[in-house]
């Protein structure tokens, strides 16, 4: 959907993308790519921990797509903020098994049904994080859009149905 800045590669080669993380001191890392470098704390004390971290690449993934989608059909956005829940296993390793994504939306020429599609279609085809996560984890999106809060919707993620390598 939206162009992101990768490796060059040729026609049908997958795309290459890079990250370095360097420890810094305790538990917390220097992590990104170039200079475009944030922290990541495994204390969660500084900084966001690397599940919270996974759960911001999630949400501003498909938030990205959301904003794409919305402003190719010229009903842009005020505002957004998405929020993120997830539960997660008691035992080690304490991998997630639901996440509860919640789209707050604000513009006065959207309309409810173009911001479900968005949100769907990110999900299903376009959101990189959401379809490298296992496909076992559900998902469940709930839109408020002007303040209006609409149902919670189970979303099918991509990588559950995805067969090729």
């Amino acid at each position: 959907m939206r162009q992101t800045k990768s490796y060059p590669v040729a026609p049908g080669q997958p795309v290459i993308t890079r990250s370095r993380a360097v420890w810094r001191e305790a538990m917390r890392f220097e992590a990104g790519s170039g200079q475009r470098t944030h922290v990541i704390d495994g204390g969660s004390e500084a900084a966001p921990s690397p599940v919270e971290t996974l759960l911001n690449a999630i949400a501003t993934c498909s938030g990205s797509d959301v904003v794409d989608f919305l402003e190719k059909r010229r009903t842009p956005l005020t505002s957004m903020e998405i929020d993120v829940v997830a539960t997660r296993r008691v035992e080690q390793p304490r991998r997630v098994l639901t996440l509860e994504i919640t789209f707050t939306l604000e513009g006065t020429t959207i309309e409810p049904e173009q911001a479900d599609r968005a949100i769907r279609l990110s999900f299903e085809k376009y959101c990189t994080v959401a379809a490298s996560l296992a496909g076992d984890i559900v998902l469940t999106s709930v839109l408020v859009l002007n303040g209006q809060r609409g149902e919670p919707v189970k979303q099918p993620m991509f990588s559950a149905s995805f067969r090729g390598a």
